[in-house]
């Protein structure tokens, strides 16, 4: 009895006294954004402000949501896109699943309730993307998450790879 005993206690203080394997943690691997990228969300968010108007494409102007991501997108990486909200989402461009939205893609929105795109803005990262909203209002951000932007998104278009 006292053998086992005393062997137990040696197993015991044997692992005890083991050095710990040590594991490396598993890197995060985080897209790296391109030049392009950046120039798009800094054009974008130098915008945040700029009023509303229907129709509207320019800083002076004013911007609606298309005419935003058409002035931004020509201005910061040279891309002609579509004018209109059903242009952009007749697009023949990767359409990436909410969970795998990157800064710079387009999120679309139906917020009238009838069939189709309304509306639109630019992913800039963290759940949020920048917009147009409507009249009276300005170029800002919202959160994807809100109530009303889960229920009217409509999906997304990459444009930069």
């Amino acid at each position: 009895m006292r053998l086992t005993l005393l062997l137990i206690v040696l197993a015991l203080l044997a692992g005890c006294s083991s050095r710990p394997v040590e594991v490396a943690p598993t890197p995060v691997v985080v897209p790296q954004a391109s030049p392009v990228h950046n120039d798009v969300l800094f054009k974008a968010f130098g915008l945040v402000g700029t009023p509303y108007r229907y129709g509207g494409s320019s800083p002076e102007t004013g911007f609606d949501c298309s005419g935003l991501i058409h002035y931004v997108y020509r201005e910061a990486a040279g891309l002609q896109l579509p004018r209109t909200t059903s242009g952009l989402q007749a697009m023949q461009a990767k359409a990436p699943s909410r969970n795998a939205l990157r800064p710079g893609d387009l999120v679309l929105f139906s917020t009238s309730g009838k069939r189709g795109v309304d509306h639109a803005g630019i992913y800039v990262g963290e759940g949020r993307f920048l917009h147009a909203p409507s009249t009276g209002g300005r170029v800002r951000l919202d959160e994807l998450q809100a109530s009303y932007w889960q229920r009217s998104y409509q999906g997304a278009r990459r444009v930069i790879d």
